[in-house]
């Protein structure tokens, strides 16, 4: 073996990553408006190098896999119960019926075509572009949940699985994008103006002055005008737009404590904090500026918010309240990792992640009222980490009889449910369970793409017998599989559950796991609702 190979048979880590970083970088490459994304480039470029006899250690890909699923529950663990009490019924109908569909294909199809044992597993997982799928079967073989019949080993079938996987979830992936783009023009539906209609609908419109946060600036004045005089600073907040908050007032030489309800008087020097062009425009209604260090001392910072659901009382505001009530300017808003539009009638809900900016006081106020101020939020809390990952695997670990058959969750279900648990307690405790998001995206991304590497590596040894031997029949069976659930799941979710078609091609795509497709929705959508 020459040098290079020896040395990464030698260092398997050095190896895992330069699969990883080959696999990153040929994910990236772009022809026209797609690109295949960086689970597929690193599955392509693990099969390339599984197939010239390199392996990874089951438990390295095992890892991978609980740190991402962990993740998983951990981000949407805030909005979990909350969406199921709701609309939720709803979309775990749309879900059961996509689920049940590809599982009813994928398993028809096995048996008609006569693939290898454990293909059908791989085939449902690759055709779904569903990865927690093809991680929970191979869990399920590793486990010893399955009895395997006599004189078949198990990483045999293992390794069919991720063969099946591998040959189908190009075209799943692929396939799905296509679909996704083509099917609201053969239904007649304009997503634009479904996603206009549903704005509308929810949100009544989008609202300026809260979608870009421009420059803020501390200035000083002496109160010489009357507009300014005579009302509390909560309404006079509303009579002089893009005025934040009064940061501090000095009357006759004495600093006096700042309230929403203190009431300016004449004479009195104060620290207004607001958008620069606003301040510079309502000046001459307040008085004379003033160049005075001790009142302009008066530092500007931004911070997160996380919402809680213990405060749920105070989630009727809507994000142009916070500049009214408390000084504060809302730049963004988070929900499970994703950034959500902000619109006039925006609300608030349980684990949203606010990124705001004002001064110190006005910031401490918004946290008390509707959540959790972060201004230290680097660090990961690996004790409710650790504790609940070795928790989930327990879970996990547990089983019953059913009619013969073992059922439980398994170490994927134990380890979602323990991440869903964690991030439901965290929007209600939030010094409990901190996973900043910079910390989650790693888990999760890095987690998905050691799994994935291993699937290359062991699909990639055995890939061109499976192509020469039934890989034209493993692909159409996966085409199938593809297209099966999403047409049925759009004509149910449109004529029986009458979704908007913008929300039921989410959903669909969030039922078949893939990200790429979501971001063409959003683009046809012209939004992100």
């Amino acid at each position: 073996m020459a040098e290079p190979q020896m040395f990464l048979v030698e260092h398997p880590v050095a190896l895992l990553f330069l699969v990883i970083g080959l696999g990153y970088l040929f994910g990236r490459i772009r022809i026209g408006s797609f690109d295949l994304g960086p689970v597929t480039g690193v599955l392509f470029v693990g099969l390339v190098f599984g197939h010239y006899g390199y392996t990874m250690l089951p438990t390295v890909q095992t890892l991978g896999f609980v740190l991402f699923i962990f993740s998983v529950g951990i981000q949407a663990g805030p909005r979990f119960f909350s969406v199921l009490r709701t609309d939720g019924l709803r979309y775990l109908a749309l879900a059961i019926v996509i689920g049940g569909t590809g599982f009813g294909l994928a398993l028809t199809l096995s048996k008609a075509l006569d693939f290898e044992l454990g293909a059908a597993a791989g085939l449902l997982a690759g055709g779904m572009t569903t990865t927690g799928t093809l991680a929970a079967a191979q869990e399920a073989l590793r486990s010893g949940q399955i009895a395997m019949p006599s004189g078949i080993p198990v990483e045999q079938v293992i390794t069919n699985i991720s063969t099946a996987y591998a040959i189908t979830y190009i075209f799943g992936l692929i396939g799905l994008i296509l679909i996704i783009r083509f099917l609201p023009r053969l239904m007649g539906t304009d997503l634009k103006a479904e996603a206009s209609k549903l704005a509308g609908e929810q949100q009544g419109g989008i609202d300026d002055s809260v979608k870009t946060v421009p420059d803020i600036a501390v200035r000083a004045y002496r109160v010489t005008q009357e507009d300014f005089t005579g009302l509390p600073m909560r309404e006079i907040y509303a009579l002089f737009p893009g005025l934040g908050a009064l940061g501090k007032l000095r009357r006759d030489g004495e600093f006096v404590e700042v309230t929403i309800d203190t009431v300016a008087e004449l004479g009195d020097e104060v620290a207004v904090v607001g958008y620069l062009h606003h301040l510079l425009s309502i000046a001459h209604r307040i008085g004379p500026e003033l160049q005075d260090a001790d009142i302009l001392d008066d530092p500007i910072e931004s911070c997160r918010v996380l919402v809680m659901r213990a405060k749920s009382k105070n989630l009727k505001l809507k994000p142009r309240q916070l500049n009214e009530h408390y000084g504060c300017f809302l730049a963004s808003i988070q929900r499970l990792g994703v950034e959500v539009p902000i619109h006039g009638d925006t609300r608030f809900e349980p684990g949203d992640v606010l990124h705001v900016t004002g001064h110190k006081a006005s910031l401490d106020r918004l946290g008390e009222d509707i959540g959790h101020i972060e201004r230290d939020a680097d660090e990961t809390d690996l004790v409710s980490f650790g504790l609940g990952i070795a928790a989930g695997i327990f879970i996990g670990s547990f089983s019953i009889e059913v009619a013969g058959i073992s059922v439980g969750l398994g170490s994927a279900g134990g380890l979602l449910a323990a991440g869903l648990t964690i991030g439901y307690l965290r929007a209600i405790r939030p010094t409990f369970g901190r996973v900043p998001s910079a910390a989650r995206w790693i888990f999760m991304e890095l987690g998905l793409l050691i799994f994935m590497a291993g699937v290359g590596l062991q699909a990639g040894s055995g890939i061109l017998d499976t192509l020469a031997t039934s890989g034209a029949s493993l692909f159409v069976a996966g085409a199938l599989v593809t297209v099966g659930p999403v047409i049925t799941g759009y004509s149910f979710g449109r004529w029986v559950l009458k979704l908007n078609p913008v929300l039921l091609l989410g959903a669909i795509t969030g039922s078949m796991t893939s990200g790429a497709a979501l971001s063409i929705v959003n683009r046809e959508a012209g939004n992100s609702l």
